[in-house]
């Protein structure tokens, strides 16, 4: 049996920081290079650090169609540390052992659902980028060898 299992880069964004324009143009070239049959950039728009998303959900999904072309999947603004987190991020935190602590934290997921790896900020998507085609890569020939 196939399995419909995808490579995740869940990315915790923000519309008002100063890593958005580089950070949101290279996760749409991953998508675009990548996804969306084998992998997807997962957006959670967050206010938590510095308060730089402070936008409605619809100001949010305007803002990165009209300036960054955005095709992956960007969810409902959330909390992604501390008591309100949401499960996902709980999740993604736990299996890591480390919590967000500023916009466009990175962490990579396995089509398994484990937490592979994560990234601060400050870590480009391409130095990313070779950890994920990778997975990816792995993911098609587990696929092939299933058919």
């Amino acid at each position: 049996m196939v399995s419909n299992q995808a490579v995740a880069l869940v990315v915790n964004v923000a519309s008002q920081c100063g890593f958005t324009d580089g950070h949101y143009k290279a996760l749409q070239k991953l998508q675009r290079d990548l996804g969306p049959y084998h992998f997807n950039v997962l957006g959670f728009p967050c206010n938590q650090f510095g308060h730089q998303e402070p936008n409605s959900e619809r100001e949010i999904d305007s803002f990165v169609k009209k300036n960054y072309s955005v095709t992956f999947p960007m969810f409902s603004k959330i909390a992604v540390t501390g008591v309100g987190a949401n499960a996902a991020y709980k999740y993604l935190t736990e299996s890591f052992g480390q919590e967000p602590d500023w916009n466009f934290w990175k962490f990579l997921v396995g089509p398994d659902g484990k937490v592979v790896n994560a990234w601060g900020p400050t870590v480009s998507v391409e130095e990313v980028k070779p950890h994920v085609t990778e997975l990816v890569r792995k993911l098609i020939l587990k696929k092939k060898e299933e058919l």
